[in-house]
């Protein structure tokens, strides 16, 4: 697998032993299998997520892949609702954070679970940035910065959907010029497949009729016990990473890049997510935990990991590949209990994480970054790999 051919790219693969079904409509491509197929159907139900929203028919999906693998996804900010892994017996869990309707989704504290974000992941300094000489000032929704796209971004829209096969599902929309305040007619497209290799692959790409910025990321909440199954302080992380990008106490870069050595930003090494978590330093003060952006390393071989995460518990490990200059490490800091996930489990102050593939936070502020500029005549593309085994 070779995830650097496309020079900006963000593949996201997931190995995890079981895969999806399809969506209702498409109950003839279930027909064929086993019944343990509608495993998924029975435990989140396509019913409880179609409804009208904005004039758009948000639907439930569901992926599965010859070897079991399966995924529940809402066309509603092309949202993955359920991703079933097995542990080191073969026993599945639903490893993602999320909801058992549409309700919870629309009402929750945290809008982000499992969410397709943009145009800009991450933040953007005082809602503000300028481009060609011109200043575009954006929605100050995570006061007093911008976040993930705004009030409204792409994890709060109905995306058309449409159902490839049995595997793979492809969103798109058209984020009109003056959405949120980005500029440009911007034209979007991923597609969601469970290979035959137990990998959950999503490809971005865009185009734009103005120049203008963007950053697209995919945000799952993960938890390799079981979504609300407790901490995910005991997991294992490795970051593949000597660099990071320190924040001043808005989680803004100062625009420095610093090493990770002698930090507790230093994750080279396999390391226990909590054993440093709450050390007297300053950027876990300001981020109340980990919420970075890891600089990830230029030289490193296409076939390595930038970052794996072991439960020992279970066995469940999780590698991630991106042809992305950054991954942001976020450790579920801002969960607080108040919101009641899948069987109405309340989501806890550091019960998931984040591992985000993406260009830097800011970047359209920072001249020093790689650039997250989009124009006319050039194409987007962005792919990231998360690959999940049991050890």
């Amino acid at each position: 697998m070779n995830l650097y051919k496309l020079v900006s790219a963000c593949l996201i693969t997931i190995i995890v032993g079981a895969c999806n079904n399809n969506p209702d409509k498409n109950k003839d491509m279930v027909s064929k299998t086993d019944s343990t197929e509608n495993r998924l159907h029975a435990q989140v139900k396509a019913e409880n997520f179609r409804r009208d929203i904005d004039g758009k028919q948000a639907d439930l999906y569901y992926l599965r892949n010859s070897k079991g693998l399966e995924m529940a996804v809402t066309s509603y900010g092309a949202k993955v609702v359920s991703l079933l892994v097995p542990d080191k017996n073969g026993k599945l869990e639903d490893i993602v954070l999320g909801f058992d309707d549409l309700e919870g989704y629309l009402n929750a504290n945290e809008p982000y679970f499992g969410a397709a974000i943009g145009r800009y992941g991450n933040r953007i300094a005082k809602g503000k940035f300028t481009l060609n000489g011109k200043q575009y000032d954006l929605a100050t929704n995570n006061p007093p910065n911008h976040l993930h796209g705004g009030k409204k971004g792409f994890n709060a829209h109905v995306w058309d959907a449409r159902q490839v096969d049995a595997q793979s599902i492809e969103f798109s929309r058209i984020s009109p010029d003056g959405e949120e305040g980005y500029p440009g007619n911007l034209k979007v497209r991923m597609v969601y497949t469970l290979t035959d290799e137990n990998e959950f692959n999503i490809i971005y790409s865009a185009e734009t009729d103005q120049p203008t910025v963007i950053n697209l990321t995919h945000h799952s909440f993960f938890n390799l016990h079981g979504a609300g199954k407790g901490s995910i302080n005991d997991h294992v992380l490795m970051i593949n990473a000597d660099k990071y990008t320190p924040v001043d106490a808005t989680l803004i870069p100062t625009g420095k890049i610093e090493t990770v050595a002698g930090t507790p930003m230093d994750f080279r090494k396999p390391t226990e997510i909590g054993q440093r978590v709450d050390e007297n330093f300053e950027q876990l003060r300001f981020g109340k935990g980990y919420d970075h952006n890891w600089v990830l390393t230029e030289t490193r071989n296409s076939a390595d990991p930038v970052a794996t995460v072991w439960e020992p518990k279970s066995g469940r490990y999780m590698e991630v590949f991106t042809s992305e200059p950054g991954l942001q490490f976020y450790g579920g800091n801002f969960l607080d209990g108040k919101d009641k996930g899948k069987g109405r489990t309340p989501y806890e102050h550091r019960t998931a994480f984040c591992l985000e593939t993406q260009h830097f936070p800011d970047s359209p502020n920072q001249p020093s970054f790689p650039s997250t500029v989009l124009k006319p005549g050039q194409s987007y593309k962005h792919s990231c790999t998360y690959k999940f085994s049991t050890r």
